[in-house]
């Protein structure tokens, strides 16, 4: 690809920002949590069908999924769940396939009351635009789709296929990925756009969710000393749990990349619910937990970790010596994962990226996932995942910055061109 179609592809990029600002927006604007994607997903398949993609939207069959390496386990209500896929098909193959893929769904916003704006009324000042889902990651969805009306406007076209997929579940399972290889989408090469601060993913943690079910003995709290509080007992249990995670950040000095990080493995005790009454110690208590593990790590063994942890706990406890708790299962059961055998889209891209940026792409040792496991570990397609800047991802105020949007969407545009090669229209 030579200069003059570059410069047009990144002048074209710039000539439809405003418009791909006034669509993030939009975006941005449905509260797309868990269970609620559906407009989300209307959304995209419009946009899809607007600019001339074949698109596949299908409710996504947990039963079909189940026996999947990577499959988490749903508890909400899945009878809305969808996946959508735009295909391109080229007039003359020339090229390499590509899958384009991001998550529409975005976690919980709070208390509103903490937002400056409301979450799902998106904003843009001070070079930002704030919102929920902002930068986690629908402005990076919408950058692709853009990046590749770009390669239109400037006067060319693919020549490879082309899936786009906007899936589901990112934030809590994965399962949305894995519908779409399920499906049969296969490419040489997938790209997943999420807020990465202009680094490329090297190696990514993965992420087991499970459930502490904790139960006492009620009585009157006059009497407390004869009854076994449970949310006091699931305390002491988070408090084994802890240990367990230095023990698993000693694990990971061992690592060749995450042992550059000085705590990579984090728990955290996330969500919390017990006891009926101020005046009664609390019969129940459950905890919903998430803790990290390394690539190459494995699911069941580290699950056998976490149930013996909380046996040992139990023993050591007055009450939950005999009556101890459950351990469920409760969303993610995600392995960590490293890029590997991509030297030929990470050359493609590292073009895109010196014309875009200068240099070379920084890599980044990241503790959270991305759906790139997926792609990577299930099927061998090399997974990249590169994007924008923004902050307070998951918190209060979350920002995309977008200047740096707009270079990351230059930088997919010509990583498009360069890796399915382009022809004038």
């Amino acid at each position: 690809m030579n200069a003059e179609t570059q410069q047009r592809i990144l002048d074209a990029v710039d000539n439809g920002f405003e418009a791909q600002l006034a669509t993030t927006r939009d975006f941005v604007a449905i509260p797309s949590t868990r269970g609620a994607e559906g407009p989300c997903q209307d959304m995209i398949g419009d946009l899809l069908r607007e600019r001339g993609y074949e698109v596949d939207d299908w409710h996504i069959d947990i039963e079909d999924l189940k026996d999947l390496r990577g499959f988490g386990p749903i508890e909400h209500d899945f009878s809305k769940a969808r996946s959508v896929v735009g295909t391109y098909r080229p007039r003359t193959n020339g090229g390499k396939s590509l899958i384009l893929q991001g998550h529409c769904d975005v976690v919980p916003a709070g208390p509103l009351e903490l937002w400056d704006t409301p979450p799902f009324a998106p904003v843009i000042k001070d070079g930002k635009m704030f919102g929920r889902g902002a930068c986690d990651m629908k402005s990076g969805t919408i950058g692709a789709l853009y990046a590749l009306d770009a390669i239109k406007a400037a006067g060319f076209r693919p020549t490879a296929r082309i899936h786009f997929q906007s899936v589901i579940e990112e934030e809590s399972t994965g399962v949305g990925a894995l519908s779409t290889l399920q499906r049969g989408y296969r490419a040489d090469a997938c790209f997943i756009p999420e807020p990465t601060g202009g680094k490329m993913v090297r190696s990514q943690v993965g992420v087991i969710w499970f459930r502490l079910r904790v139960k006492g003995h009620p009585t009157h709290v006059a009497f407390a000393g004869s009854g076994a509080n449970a949310i006091m007992a699931a305390y002491h249990l988070i408090q084994a749990l802890q240990k367990l995670e230095i023990e698993w950040n000693e694990r990971a000095k061992a690592d060749r990349h995450f042992k550059t990080l000085d705590h990579p493995v984090n728990f955290n005790a996330g969500v919390i619910k017990g006891g009926d009454w101020a005046s009664s110690v609390p019969a129940w208590c459950d905890v919903d937990c998430r803790i990290a593990v390394l690539p190459g790590w494995s699911i069941a063994d580290h699950q056998k970790e976490i149930m013996a942890c909380v046996a040992a706990a139990s023993r050591n406890h007055r009450f939950l010596a005999n009556n101890p708790p459950q351990v469920e299962w409760s969303g993610f059961l995600s392995e960590g994962y490293e890029l590997t055998n991509a030297a030929e889209p990470e050359a493609a891209f590292g073009k895109a990226f010196k014309r875009v940026y200068g240099g070379t792409p920084e890599d980044l040792v990241f503790t959270a996932l991305t759906d790139t496991r997926f792609y990577g570990l299930n099927h061998g397609i090399p997974s990249l995942c590169f994007g924008a800047s923004g902050g307070e991802m998951h918190g209060f105020n979350e920002f995309v910055d977008l200047e740096s949007l707009k270079k990351t969407t230059k930088a997919m545009a010509l990583f498009i061109a360069e890796w399915c090669g382009v022809e004038k229209a």
